[in-house]
């Protein structure tokens, strides 16, 4: 006879199916491997099929864990929204809020903010990563991705949180012994700081002045996967920058960096980024309302 699985068991089958390892599993859920085999264990008892088939190596899905893997995230959605249904009633968030963002930009700027968020709202509980790729969302299991740029994929929602551009900059010993550009064309033969970071092409940079767009290909003795470490090279003299405002408006203030070409932008916003099915989320709610009134205190003068 059939049981009814527990959310819990549910909840463990689903990291594990996504992780693809029972130790990997453990670790997001902060529990040890034992504790997961014996949950996985249960629920399959209690459903009465194998859900996984298990090797040295990975753990496998079987058609059947297949089918239950789908409905436990629908019933886990479900149960996860009626508890933010009450939550918002009592205006309180509560739970593990997962947040994903890029390495400088949530180093620097997300991870102080939600620090202050959890103050403000102790039954939050927020996990931060950051990566140097684009997050799916979903399908990786975050709540809300909080991601600089302005190409979002269509079937998730984004509130914008902040505006920001990214600018043209070196440092005045740079353009001493290079000279300073008048011309968006004469970039390509500037030495110039080529970055791959998240979903920035690499070596082309798209620039707006007015309503007019322009592409321009660029190359350097230096290019990096990391925006801190451009702009270190750029306030070293190495060469141009195409940076967010936010991150380098200290060293133009400071005077270590200097804009080129300032009639040239790149739109780069920052947006909240999660998927349809937590738009009601009280949790995702709060996160988002938080970082906009944020960022809008925090950025009031950058620009």
């Amino acid at each position: 006879m059939h049981k009814t699985p527990s959310n819990e068991d549910l909840r463990v089958f689903t990291v594990v199916v996504r992780k693809s390892s029972f130790a990997d599993a453990a670790t997001e859920l902060g529990t040890s491997p034992a504790y997961v085999s014996k949950r996985i264990r249960l629920l399959e008892e209690d459903l009465a099929v194998k859900l996984l088939h298990r090797t040295t190596r990975r753990v496998a899905v079987t058609e059947e864990g297949e089918r239950v893997f789908h409905w436990a995230q629908r019933i886990l959605d479900d149960v996860d929204q009626l508890l933010q249904e009450v939550a918002v009633t009592r205006r309180e968030p509560r739970g593990l809020l997962r947040v994903s963002s890029s390495f400088g930009f949530g180093r620097r700027v997300v991870a102080p903010a939600l620090s202050r968020l959890v103050e403000r709202h102790p039954g939050l509980q927020v996990r931060l990563e950051v990566f140097d790729r684009l997050v799916d969302v979903a399908g990786e299991g975050f709540d809300l991705d909080v991601r600089v740029g302005d190409e979002i994929a269509p079937h998730l929602i984004a509130r914008r949180l902040a505006d920001n551009h990214r600018v043209l900059c070196a440092a005045p010993a740079y353009l001493a012994r290079h000279g300073t550009p008048r011309a968006l064309a004469e970039l390509s033969s500037h030495d110039c700081l080529v970055i791959k970071e998240r979903d920035h092409p690499i070596g082309v940079w798209r620039l707006r002045a007015g309503a007019v767009e322009e592409m321009v290909k660029v190359r350097g003795p230096l290019s990096a996967n990391n925006g801190e470490m451009v702009v270190q090279w750029a306030v070293d003299g190495r060469g141009i920058a195409l940076r967010s405002l936010w991150d380098v408006q200290p060293h133009l203030l400071a005077g270590q960096l200097v804009q080129v070409l300032p009639e040239w932008r790149q739109d780069a916003n920052v947006w909240a980024v999660y998927p349809t099915r937590l738009h009601l989320s009280a949790k995702v709610r709060v996160c988002v309302e938080f970082l906009q009134d944020h960022f809008q205190k925090e950025w009031s003068g950058i620009g």
